[in-house]
């Protein structure tokens, strides 16, 4: 009985495991990519996990979220420079932790965000984009410490992108995690220069890309992503789709599902 028992115990992990597996994510398919989280609708904070999950809910292919690093070098996940008065690079997480997000969340740290986004999630894709400090170095440490965290979470799936302002950062990702896709965002790079240095693709203005509207011809010639941001405004929207742009970067996704369906329903 007792190796009937043990047998059974053993048939039972092999099935969690194979299961486990069957529920590896899958991107949805559509372009829209949430803004620092699906905030607006509901009044959430951005970069919050509240917002993350809306994103999830809502099914966009991904959420963006924005990644900077405290003094005692943890990974957290906002947006601008400073916290509640603080200036994250020169103070510690115990000090910025102490002023909840306005719907009293902890300021999240990568490893809690990830951990988040893994958490009932088949669709949405997470798209990490790494501040740049002024700092020597520490552009390097960042993209380092992010790549890590996302290797100890075994979440290499669930993170779509990497993209930065910094072409230090990304190059760097790219060197040591080869199969990382990376997109720049700054906007001065043509796509071929992207290309030679083996970048995933583009991530621009909106307005950068109508005044080089070329360059998305040679960004789909040389098979590199299309993603623009930040398209709030339905004249954007609709200039986007109507340039199959692979992905657009919305504070308003509600808006771009609405516009997709919409297309989809006059095509049929």
């Amino acid at each position: 009985m007792r190796y009937l028992t043990v047998l059974l115990l053993c048939i039972g992990f092999v099935s969690c495991n194979s299961t486990s597996k069957d529920t590896e994510i899958t991107f949805a398919d559509n372009p829209v990519i949430a803004h620092r989280g699906a905030w607006k609708t509901k009044d959430l904070p951005k970069n919050s996990i509240a917002a993350l999950k809306e994103a999830i809910s809502l099914k966009c292919t991904g959420s963006e979220f924005d990644v900077r690093m405290t003094a005692d070098e943890i990974l957290v996940v906002t947006h601008d420079a400073d916290y509640e008065g603080l200036d994250i690079e020169s103070s510690t997480y115990e000090e910025l932790a102490k002023h909840k997000l306005s719907n009293g969340e902890t300021l999240p740290t990568l490893k809690d965000f990830i951990t988040a986004g893994m958490t009932n999630n088949t669709t949405t894709g997470l798209v990490c984009e790494i501040k740049p400090s002024k700092t020597e170095g520490r552009n390097v440490l960042m993209a380092d410490k992010a790549v890590a965290t996302v290797k100890e979470l075994k979440a290499e799936a669930y993170v779509s992108y990497y993209i930065s302002f910094s072409y230090e950062v990304i190059k760097h990702i790219k060197t040591i995690e080869p199969n990382a896709k990376v997109l720049y965002l700054d906007g001065s790079k043509a796509p071929e220069d992207l290309h030679k240095d083996g970048i995933t693709g583009l991530d621009y203005l909106v307005w950068k890309l109508k005044n080089k509207e070329n360059w998305i011809t040679e960004a789909k010639d040389l098979g590199l992503k299309l993603n623009a941001w930040t398209a709030n405004k339905e004249e954007d929207i609709d200039w986007l789709l109507s340039h199959d742009f692979d992905y657009i970067t919305t504070d308003e996704p509600e808006l771009v599902f609405k516009k997709l369906k919409a297309n989809s329903s006059s095509t049929n």
